[in-house]
């Protein structure tokens, strides 16, 4: 290895003086080669750095121009190993310059780096930085942490292939490997140079790897598009038209077909190295989304003229609100969400009233800009969802993770339910009906898709049990039901066939039509979420 010490002042191409402090970055011998090769092809100094892996950080922050000498000087300082000594009388006027001397032929400053279209020149500095803070301060989120994603043109694959090509045999003459894996990424460099800027810009966010803030940013570059064509051609296999994409030519595909090309292949069908350009990639808006949080709770409903979700027939709005809607707006606005996904152990119809202790509901809040409520402030928005409508009442407030959910959704086919009907016979009831009904264990029932909800379940025959049934007389032609039964049991169509759909029925246990007249939902035996203290 051969270190370039910038702690000792020297001379560069451009003739600065080295400062101590600056970062010293290990060069070997064959990195010498990839130097001059891809200066020469008009890469910029921070993709050389990732062609020689050089995978320090602190080493892409720095001012381009400062690495540009420094690589430089490395050749520079190689060249003179391998030279006769000079001779003692030479004058320092007579030697020839350092770039002549190293034979080091740069691009302009100005020009656009072949290989990553400007992304690590003008792309990664302090104005991109403040585009992207100004993006995330917009949204207002409440945060101590961000991740930094980004996505670019799929042809860069293109031209990083390519350039591999140009240095890697004669690194290997070098008798020095380079292996595609060990070049750092573009994405890796662009983030590396971004981290603290953009952690300077948002006073102090950190710009972690994992974090619930997810914020992209995006190239473009019209002007290569074309880069990825030839592709097509030489590996079809890898370029399928779908729906869902705005081109055939993706980054997965891009490298899959790159996987497969030979090189002999590729080289007669692009140029290597890459072609200059004259324009850098174009950024696109940011985009900021934080992972969902989820919040769980029991709801209670009242009322018998209140849909669990909003009803829609033809587009067309039934009903004023929603169990869902109550629940959902002092939610959304406490954590501040785009929106949200509302799911429960089950559902009750909408002349169905939920007593008792309640039915568990959860509600993944989608780009929530609060990622946290306490405690109180969760107590509080319980309440106001309370004071908002006497129809529904929520007790068990919290937020939960995304694996909790999994208890919920567990009990809505595996637990019990409990209900109370209010029922209607054609004949009169006798005490023997009673004491039947009260006698009935574990009776297995074969439910056919309930003709009511055909429209959205499949046709299929399923097999529940009803645990216990109990009756309280009311007069010759009404009774109270009691049930306890497996979750899922369509208890209208237990009441009254279902023009036979469900058997058997309680007009063929009762050998007489029975409908049912109302129908409360008494208790959801799922011990989820964890039961608050008032």
């Amino acid at each position: 290895m051969l270190p370039v010490r910038l702690a000792t002042p020297g001379r560069c191409q451009t003739g600065r003086t080295q400062l101590q402090g600056e970062v010293m970055l290990p060069l070997k011998e064959k990195d010498k080669i990839i130097i001059k090769k891809m200066l020469a092809a008009g890469c910029c100094a921070r993709c050389v750095l990732r062609f020689c892996c050089i995978s320090v950080p602190a080493a892409y922050r720095q001012r381009r121009q400062d690495t540009l000498e420094q690589l430089c000087a490395f050749v520079e300082a190689a060249d003179d190993d391998s030279r006769e000594p000079a001779a003692p009388e030479e004058s320092e006027d007579s030697r020839e310059p350092a770039v002549k001397r190293a034979k080091v032929e740069v691009a302009e400053e100005a020009s656009v780096c072949v290989l990553c279209l400007g992304v690590l020149q003008h792309l990664s500095d302090v104005p991109q930085a403040v585009k992207i803070a100004d993006a995330v301060t917009k949204e207002n989120y409440e945060v101590d942490s961000l991740v930094l994603s980004m996505s670019l043109p799929a042809q860069l694959c293109v031209r990083e292939h390519s350039c591999w090509l140009h240095v890697k045999e004669q690194v290997r003459a070098k008798c020095g490997l380079l292996g595609k894996d060990d070049v750092v990424q573009v994405k890796e460099a662009f983030k590396w140079v971004m981290q603290d800027l953009l952690a300077k810009e948002l006073g102090g966010v950190a710009v972690v790897t994992k974090s619930g803030l997810e914020v992209s940013v995006g190239f473009t570059h019209p002007e290569t598009d074309a880069d990825c064509h030839f592709l097509a051609t030489s590996c079809p296999d890898c370029f399928k038209a779908t729906k869902n994409k705005q081109s055939v030519f993706t980054r997965m595909a891009v490298v899959k077909a790159l996987e497969k090309i030979t090189d002999g292949k590729f080289l007669k069908s692009t140029p290597c190295p890459p072609s200059r350009v004259s324009s850098s990639c174009t950024p696109q808006d940011v985009q900021c989304a934080h992972v969902a949080v989820f919040v769980a709770g029991r709801y209670n409903k009242f009322c018998r003229s209140l849909p669990q979700t909003p009803w829609l027939i033809d587009g067309e709005r039934r009903m004023e609100s929603s169990v869902e809607e109550l629940i959902a707006a002092p939610v959304l606005a406490a954590f501040r969400a785009d929106g949200f996904n509302f799911s429960s152990s089950g559902r009750e119809d909408v002349d169905v009233r939920t007593l008792g202790n309640g039915r568990p509901f959860a509600m993944e809040l989608l780009n929530p800009r609060r990622n946290q409520l306490s405690p109180d402030h969760m107590k509080k928005v319980q309440q106001t969802i309370n004071e908002s409508s006497d129809k529904i009442r929520v007790r068990d407030l919290q937020m939960v993770s995304r694996d909790a959910m999994s208890r919920m959704k567990e009990g809505e086919e595996e637990k019990t339910k409990s209900y109370r009907a209010l029922v209607w016979t054609l004949k009169s009831i006798q005490p023997d009906d009673i004491t039947f009904m009260d006698h009935v264990k574990d009776l297995a029932l074969d439910q056919k898709t309930p003709l009511r909800v055909l429209h959205r379940r499949t046709l299929a025959v399923r097999r529940r049990v009803i645990h216990s049934m109990s009756a309280v007389f009311l007069d010759a032609h009404h009774f109270h039901l009691r049930l306890k039964t497996q979750a899922g049991t369509y208890i209208k169509e237990f009441v009254h066939g279902d023009f036979g759909r469900t058997k058997p029925n309680l007009c063929q246990l009762l050998h007489t039509d029975t409908d049912i007249l109302e129908l409360d939902v008494e208790s959801v035996d799922v011990d989820w979420p964890p039961v608050l203290p008032d």
